[in-house]
């Protein structure tokens, strides 16, 4: 829901692009960085030559180190970045895990992923459409009749998944917060129901006519896992758990109970930075907080377990052929208004499929995936198609205006190798 992402990063709008503009831009580490990572040996054999569009460099660790080194500050508390793949293994963290110990950064422990659950939201939807339960070209509205806001046109199930719905933003109000850390430290156990976040729709305009542009979207996510629970008869969790998590061996990886603000041992603790009412600032403990973004951005992972996640969904453990390709299919249509797609490889484009990400560097190399945020947390799980690399990176941001991003664009340029800035 993009109001609230942009005002209180609910969700993944602003570190999502950020990932795009570190490898349109060639956003380096600098040699400077403190090399404060506990790294894993590197490997630097070298890249399969096979579906990654060009390629891959050798992982060289010294930059690694920097690309999470000089932790922690002002804006982030803590790092940890596991790279995988036949190209090369390197796993590192950085900074603390708990202001209050000293403690470092688990290298393997929970974290909130935030709007990666919508790629698990994707894939039990297509798993619903390769069973013909669901028809991507229906409206939802014939399958959930009177959850949308009445008078807005028919958007099909497949708009939502790839974010060409046009939905409406949702209407500012007073009980979601004024996007300060304030509040959300102040009311981080308030919860939502999935249907009041959809009726904040009720009485705004549709972004565009559907189908015909693409705009990052929370809302379609909202109703998507509505959609899930409309046709089995179950929860969303249950789904996850008995559809994806279970067959995969995925043990820390579950949508919480709504009620449920708890973090699983071990994890780094997230914190915000708030003003006291004399001025002064302090850091406030939000690890424990409502998980009420649901399957548009609850669910709970460890790296190990989005590593093994993609590496099953790009398998096709998941989905028969004709529904992974959606999984890799982006819809030629422009990107309106969204931070997501910024390259000039995309040139206004649309970025997004029916669940990942397409970033392609400007050296060549594409690589898809999802990136998630919510207060205390940002994260990110990327692959070429091949595997040949994968990476999942978590961090411990202090605020809600995104000022870790530049951490972001260190790891996406140390992971895939230096770029050439565009006009050079």
């Amino acid at each position: 829901m993009n109001h609230l992402a942009r005002r209180t990063r609910w969700s993944a709008l602003a570190v999502s692009g950020a990932l795009f503009a570190a490898l349109a831009a060639g956003a380096a580490a600098p040699a400077s960085a403190a090399p404060s990572a506990t790294p894993a040996p590197a490997t630097a054999s070298p890249p399969a030559a096979t579906a990654t569009d060009a390629p891959l460099p050798g992982l060289d660790p010294a930059t690694l180190r920097a690309a999470i080194g000089g932790l922690p500050d002002a804006d982030v508390t803590g790092a940890l970045l596991r790279i995988t793949g036949s190209a090369g293994h390197w796993a590192g963290t950085s900074g603390v895990g708990d202001l209050q110990t000293g403690q470092g950064v688990s290298s393997d422990g929970h974290i909130r992923i935030g709007s990666i659950s919508k790629v698990f939201t994707a894939t039990v939807v297509l798993q619903l459409v390769a069973e013909h339960r669901i028809d991507l070209d229906t409206p939802v509205q014939r399958y959930l009749p009177g959850v949308l806001p009445a008078g807005l046109p028919p958007v099909t199930v497949g708009q939502l998944l790839n974010h060409t719905s046009g939905l409406p933003r949702g209407a500012q109000t007073p009980d979601f917060g004024d996007g300060s850390p304030e509040w959300f430290a102040a009311n981080r156990m308030k919860s939502f129901t999935p249907q009041q976040v959809i009726d904040l729709m009720a009485g705004q305009p549709m972004q565009f006519a559907p189908g015909t542009a693409q705009q990052y979207n929370g809302m379609n996510y909202y109703v998507a896992g509505l959609l899930v629970e409309k046709v089995t008869g179950h929860t969303f969790a249950h789904e996850v758990r008995s559809r994806i998590t279970r067959p995969l061996g995925l043990h820390d990886t579950y949508v919480p109970d709504a009620d449920d603000p708890r973090l699983p041992g071990p994890h780094s603790h997230g914190y915000l930075t708030v003003k006291s009412p004399d001025g002064t600032s302090h850091p406030v403990d939000v690890t424990e907080q409502s998980p009420w973004p649901w399957a548009e951005g609850g669910m709970i992972s460890t790296p190990a377990d989005l590593d093994r996640f993609v590496t099953g969904l790009f398998r096709g453990r998941f989905l028969p052929p004709a529904q992974q390709a959606e999984l890799f299919e982006v819809p030629d249509v422009p990107s309106f208004h969204s931070s997501q797609c910024r390259t000039e490889a995309d040139a206004g484009r649309a970025c997004m499929t029916m669940g990942l990400m397409r970033v392609e560097s400007s050296n060549g190399v594409v690589v898809w995936g999802k990136t998630g945020s919510r207060p205390g947390y940002t994260s990110g799980v990327f692959a070429t198609r091949d595997l040949s690399r994968k990476i999942v990176y978590s961090l411990n941001p202090t605020n809600l205006d995104g000022t870790e991003i530049r951490y972001v664009q260190r790891i996406a340029a140390a992971s895939f190798g230096p770029v050439v800035p565009a006009g050079n």
